[in-house]
């Protein structure tokens, strides 16, 4: 019995129509291009789910010589442990940006492939791998304040764009968050909720982010008439809080109120007040910082400094988007405003 073919597969053509736009206009949206207004990119975006229309990659990089794929790169320094892998998959943080870069770019056709970068072998690959066209562009997230691979991808002239500031002066593009802001609404709160003896964890203070943190808070402290605010390093780890909330209990056993830098810590650190018989938020009120899951498991719920995390991810991915199409296109910096979440902690 004789079938019928397939029908055709949907063309650009086919979604502008559906869209009531031009298709250069389409290929814009699909390409990520900036300039485009909302609404028209919502249209395209509903005209493409309608039609079916999958984007032909293979067609496409015969064409521009690209493959339609781009790397997402954890990178770190000076490291050689086999667990670094491990250790990125078992942090909150990362997942968060991972899914903000992805539910960006899947929409579009694109998949991001994961690298690890820890090792001057590994960034050698990475950088091998970029350059001989395995991926468009990078996205780099960096561990590490000494971390050479920003500038080793600026050097090269390669599409690449990192999540934070770089620790030195880099001509890459990157997406941050205002670290001295979001410090500064969590001492305004902690005054605010009539607290005297505050005592603030940082992150590994090699960390711009940490350096960033730290000094907002200590500066809005100052501006409330607290001129010291003591302070004990952390890790950006759960176990690092815990060592350094022991640290300031046993040097400041009157405190009653704390900063810490990263959820992950907040959560050690509530653990070490509810061993020490100190009630939270009774007798101790506790900020965190970034939003993450771990501060909606900590028990209370921590009030904590939202990092709008996902959206700077997906503008990320948007941004080394614009670079792929636009080569050459100047490098620039996007940052984003936090705010405060208010919980039980505090």
């Amino acid at each position: 019995m004789r079938q019928d073919p397939p029908p055709p597969s949907p063309t650009l053509e086919d979604v502008a129509r559906a869209a009531g736009v031009s298709r250069a206009t389409v290929s814009r949206v699909i390409n990520g291009i900036r300039n485009v207004d909302s609404a028209i990119q919502e249209a395209v975006r509903q005209a493409i789910a309608t039609t079916g229309y999958v984007p032909n990659r293979a067609a496409r990089s015969l064409v521009t010589r690209r493959t339609g794929s781009v790397a997402l790169v954890v990178s770190g320094a000076g490291g050689d442990d086999d667990s670094f892998p491990v250790q990125v998959f078992a942090d909150p943080f990362f997942g968060r940006v991972a899914g903000g870069i992805v539910g960006f770019l899947r929409p579009r056709g694109i998949h991001p492939v994961l690298m690890f970068a820890e090792t001057g072998a590994a960034r050698a690959q990475v950088l091998a791998a970029l350059r001989q066209g395995d991926a468009d562009g990078a996205v780099l997230v960096s561990t590490h304040a000494e971390d050479p691979l920003p500038r080793l991808l600026a050097e090269a002239g390669l599409p690449a764009v990192l999540f934070a500031r770089p620790a030195e002066p880099v001509p890459i593009s990157y997406v941050d968050v205002d670290h001295r802001a979001g410090a500064k609404l969590a001492a305004d709160h902690l005054v605010a909720r009539g607290r005297k003896q505050i005592v603030t964890i940082s992150g590994p203070l090699d960390v711009p982010a940490s350096q960033a943190r730290l000094a907002g808070f200590r500066d809005a402290m100052a501006a409330h008439g607290h001129p010291y605010v003591p302070c004990a390093e952390g890790g950006f780890t759960y176990h690092s809080g815990e060592q350094a909330m022991e640290r300031l209990l046993a040097e400041h056993p009157g405190l009653d109120g704390v900063f810490v830098a990263n959820d992950l810590m907040a959560q050690g650190a509530l653990l070490v007040l509810r061993h020490h018989g100190r009630a939270v938020p009774d007798d101790v009120a506790v900020v965190g910082f970034d939003d993450s899951s771990a501060a909606t498991a900590c028990r209370p719920a921590l009030t904590t400094v939202r990092h709008p995390v996902e959206d700077m991810a997906a503008e990320l991915a948007r941004l080394l988007l614009e670079h792929i199409g636009q080569p050459g296109h100047r490098p620039t910096s996007i940052i984003f405003e936090p705010s405060l979440v208010v919980r039980d902690s505090s």
